[in-house]
């Protein structure tokens, strides 16, 4: 059928390159795009043309921020600039955020080691971080990843990678189910997870 919709058919193929978006739901998804009336999809089309031309990731902890602003972390007076809590992605730091009981910064990794997925530590953003402690005065680094065998590996590789630097190493409190990550959990748990920290 999809051959006398060649159109579509490349539709389809683009949706499937977005992650995240279960296979199930791309004929949902192309349907919503070819139903919208032409202008609820120019403004659309123009929002993620803006977003991709304002928002990119700062040079520090790698968190998304507008271009012509200063990092939302980075730049707080407010928060603790020598404790850096680190997480795989964005999701994982509003989920502390959403907590309320974190003020210390961050640094985002862009996911974790996977060899089966051909992620290395090259990969992430885990050189910039270990410049980062060895640069700044950074007193703790705090591993907030996934309770999977890739999580624990990766938090492994960083805290043998700053095992020489003087700075403290924890990780979350066993309160997480095993292989969880934080972006699903309650903000009471991982509030728990972090303020209940232990050393790595």
């Amino acid at each position: 059928m999809m051959h006398e919709l060649p159109t579509v058919a490349q539709l389809l193929k683009g949706l499937q390159q977005v992650p995240y978006l279960a296979s199930k739901n791309l004929y949902r998804v192309a349907e919503h795009f070819l139903s919208m009336d032409s202008e609820k999809m120019n403004q659309f089309c123009a929002l993620l043309l803006r977003a991709k031309e304002n928002v990119i990731a700062c040079e520090t902890c790698f968190t998304w921020r507008e271009k012509e602003r200063e990092c939302m972390f980075c730049g707080a007076q407010k928060r603790e600039q020598e404790v850096v809590c680190v997480v795989e992605s964005w999701q994982e730091l509003l989920a502390i955020e959403q907590t309320r009981g974190y003020t210390g910064v961050y640094h985002v990794l862009g996911g974790i080691i996977y060899p089966l997925e051909g992620v290395g530590p090259e990969d992430l953003t885990i050189d910039a971080l270990i410049n980062r402690v060895a640069n700044k005065q950074v007193k703790e680094i705090i591993l907030a990843l996934s309770q999977t065998p890739e999580g624990e590996a990766t938090s492994a590789y960083i805290a043998s990678k700053l095992k020489d630097l003087p700075v403290t190493v924890s990780c979350l409190a066993r309160g997480l189910p095993v292989g969880s990550t934080l972006g699903t959990m309650d903000r009471l748990t991982v509030f728990k997870a972090l303020s209940e920290r232990r050393p790595f």
